[in-house]
Parts: structure tokens; sequence; C-alpha cells
């Protein structure tokens, strides 16, 4: 396993060990230790950008997730893989920390716990979930985010997300 972390950003200081012993924690806990992931750290004015052009909305967001794989819910509650571009490769995890250092002083949490988060949150779409699709798999996708958050010593989101 392998957890690339790319820091384009200038403005805030990013310790990119710290962040990639966060990512693996999480992907152990989701049962997927081996598989790739790719971080990209980015400024508002490059996710803006990245938000017009794949996702087609205006303005800078805190995060989006680029998957490599389309998940299919089992029986079991488990996310299995359906399509698979790449194996091992789960994708791409960008995160802006202008967005998160806001986000975390209108929480009243540092920017590295919001950034934690929206990592957190970032991966479990890279997984399958998608808080946009139903109320009920918004709730679930947080109460997810919140269990993995606690695992990893984490703060809880309180629907910040």
């Amino acid at each position: 396993m392998s957890v690339l972390i790319s820091n384009s950003q200038t403005r805030l200081e990013i310790n990119p060990e710290k962040v990639r012993k966060t990512a693996q924690a999480v992907l152990n806990a989701l049962a997927c230790p081996d598989d790739e992931l790719s971080i990209l750290i980015v400024d508002d004015l490059r996710i803006a950008e990245l938000n017009k052009e794949y996702l087609e909305r205006e303005g800078p967001t805190n995060v989006i997730a680029f998957p490599m794989c389309d998940y299919f819910e089992a029986e079991d509650d488990i996310r299995k893989p359906e399509r698979n571009i790449m194996p091992k490769l789960l994708g791409d995890v960008v995160i802006s920390v202008d967005t998160a250092r806001k986000e975390g002083e209108k929480a009243g949490i540092t920017m590295e716990e919001r950034f934690t988060q929206l990592l957190v949150h970032g991966i479990l779409h890279l997984i399958g979930y998608d808080h946009e699709q139903t109320e009920a798999e918004a709730l679930r996708m947080e109460m997810k985010t919140n269990e993995l958050l606690k695992l990893i010593g984490g703060v809880p989101t309180d629907s910040l997300l």
C-alpha cells in the first residue's frame, strides 16, 4: 500500500508524514490496507478550478474525491468493487487547506482537525459512500465518518460535511 501526497499550496504548513499515517489508519480500519491512495493538498483557487472542470460547480469546496472504482452494496453492508479501473488503486482525494481552515475556525476546531475530518470523508467517497444521494445515505456516511474519527482520535464532525 502506498499513500501518495502532493502539497501544491504554500499558505499553511502540513505534515505529510502525519497525513500519510492518518490515511493509512483509515485504510486499515476499512479493511483495505494495501490499496493505493493519492492525496492532493491545494488552496481554494485550485480546488475551485477542479470543482468547475469536473463537477461543473462554481467556487471552492472543501474536498473532492475521484474514485477509481464503482461500488455496490453487498448484503453484509460491506461495499464491494463492481468495476475497478486499476486494482488496488482507490483514487484521489483533493483537500483545500483554505476551506479547511475557515470551516475549522467556524466550528471551533483547528485546521488540522478539520483536515482530518475531510480526509476521512474523502476516503469514504472513494469506497462508495455518497451523502448526496439520499438523507439515509448522508446519515450513514456521517456515522461511518465519526466511527473512523473516533478510532483514529479525531474530532467528530457534528454535521459539518
